[in-house]
């Protein structure tokens, strides 16, 4: 066995102690926070919430940035790219992670990528705008059944969590509907309210984004949220449809496992704190806490409950 020589050993000693130092102070800067979609969105929103409480949290404050582009993937796909110090994170959105790269050469694998923190949940939900005819979500599923994909479904993303619903609802309601996808969910609402198309499916905290701008039909999950008592789940309405996005933060591959830490505990203190709690959880989100430490697990189960839905898109057999 060849022995390491003293010079080497204290060396790793002192890098490794370097490291931890580092992650002790950190931030001692300004961070950046770069958003894969266009502005306007859940991303968006619970990024500038988050902002809000970052300087109270770790001492610096973070800039938002925006690098919106096929559904996200544009930006996944540099990520890998950018020096891993810590200074420089990334949001990271689940299903799109997983079911992106099953359907095809998109500039990334998802064992490319490093999420640190998961740290919030929003359901499917479909929308119309404020003068549509359709009132109830029965009644646009029998104008679906007679009108064989004439229903044009706005959505953020092919192979989102979006697009995994509208041809969940296909199967549900054994209807035929055109699924539209837009590069976020900001321009997805957009054309609901123009009416570009008959409706969408996006998040239910586009509802309070927009006012009475749009109406929400029914949403994807377990029991009726809070901020919508009013909307049925598509539970109740017969249709067994639960599902929505994981939205987390992401690092360059390269960024030390402190740091990773760091980041993510950042996260879990800026999701206690009351203002932000308050926030979200009237805005129609809600909050989850999966730290890096239960990161391999968590997204180990959803690549299996994924990699079952990539089959209903038909992207696998």
């Amino acid at each position: 066995m060849k022995l390491l020589s003293k010079s080497t050993i204290l060396a790793s000693l002192f890098f490794a102690s370097a490291i931890a130092a580092v992650a002790t102070d950190f931030p001692t800067k300004s961070m950046t926070y770069i958003l894969p979609f266009n502005a306007g969105g859940e991303s968006d929103v619970s990024a500038r919430y988050q902002q809000a409480e970052w300087a109270n949290v770790t001492g610096k404050s973070v800039v938002i940035q925006y690098q919106p582009g096929a559904g996200g993937a544009k930006a996944w796909s540099q990520l890998n790219k950018i020096v891993g110090d810590g200074y420089t994170i990334m949001g990271i959105n689940l299903p799109h992670t997983v079911l992106q790269p099953m359907s095809g050469n998109v500039g990334y694998k998802t064992e490319d990528l490093t999420p640190v923190h998961y740290f919030h949940y929003t359901p499917n939900a479909i929308f119309v705008n404020k003068d549509s005819k359709f009132k109830t979500l029965q009644e646009l599923i029998e104008h679906a059944k007679k009108n064989p994909a004439m229903v044009t479904f706005a959505g953020s993303g092919s192979n989102s969590s979006n697009n995994l619903a509208a041809i969940k609802l296909n199967k549900l309601a054994g209807i035929k509907t055109t699924y539209v996808p837009f590069s976020g969910v900001g321009p997805s609402v957009a054309a609901i309210i123009g009416g570009q198309t008959t409706a969408g499916f996006v998040y239910a905290p586009s509802a309070l984004q927009v006012g009475d701008k749009m109406r929400m039909l029914a949403v994807a999950s377990e029991e009726r949220m809070p901020a919508f008592p009013d909307v049925p789940t598509f539970k109740e309405l017969g249709y067994d449809l639960v599902g929505g996005a994981y939205r987390g933060l992401s690092v360059p591959k390269s960024t030390p496992i402190e740091m990773r830490k760091k980041i993510s505990d950042i996260i879990s203190t800026i999701n206690k704190q009351p203002e932000f709690m308050k926030k979200m959880q009237e805005g129609g989100f809600v909050l989850t806490d999966i730290t890096y430490e239960k990161m391999d697990e968590f997204v180990s189960k959803k690549t299996a409950e994924y990699t079952e839905g990539a089959k209903t898109l038909g992207i696998i057999k």
